[in-house]
């Protein structure tokens, strides 16, 4: 379980929270909890997401179970450095869909002294390391995997299966494309269709 770092007000520097899972797995969920209690504790928050994201609506981060949190869509990482002045904490979904500059932008953030709590996909469905993600995992203070459900085993899955042959590395989709897979159930599904 993860337990926000507490504040020192003497030290100059923030941190970067990482939350990384396959789809459906409580992602985006988990970094709105987060934002929300920062807003309750009356820190100034801005959230960000890639304007690529338009799944649910063009200017909030939304979780699969509808809980939703006022976001600034942004086209690329460096928007992000512009335009987060004067805040205590920044929040970032979909990071796996930004450029590489996202690590570079979070560590510049949490050098000024900014929380930094970023949500994504740690693997794209093919089971591969995804974007920036691993570089973020690397350099946060703080990484939570969370994992959903498999839908053939009940297991916890971190798989992120398509159901469909497209290729394309980005496929923005819901349940109608995507699902949870254990290891044991993903290995299964991508041997058994080739």
């Amino acid at each position: 379980m993860f337990l926000e770092n507490t504040v020192n007000h003497t030290e100059q520097f923030g941190w970067i929270e990482v939350i990384s899972g396959s789809m459906f797995s409580g992602k985006t969920e988990e970094l709105i909890r987060r934002l929300k209690r920062a807003q309750i504790a009356k820190q100034k928050v801005e959230i960000f997401k890639p304007e690529v994201d338009n799944r649910y609506d063009p200017d909030l981060v939304v979780s699969h179970d509808a809980n939703e949190i006022r976001s600034t869509p942004v086209p690329s990482a460096s928007n992000i450095r512009l335009l987060a002045n004067d805040v205590d904490v920044v929040g970032i979904d979909e990071a796996q869909f930004f450029d590489d500059e996202i690590v570079t932008v979070c560590n510049d953030l949490a050098n000024r002294g900014i929380r930094v709590i970023v949500a994504g996909l740690d693997m794209d469905f093919k089971g591969n390391p995804f974007g920036p993600m691993p570089a973020l995992m690397a350099t946060a203070e703080y990484v939570t995997k969370v994992h959903a459900i498999c839908t053939k085993t009940g297991n916890l899955a971190h798989y992120s299966h398509r159901k469909n042959a497209n290729e394309k590395l980005v496929m923005l989709g819901e349940t109608e494309n995507y699902e949870p897979l254990s290891r044991a159930a993903y290995y299964k599904e991508t041997h058994n269709n080739k």
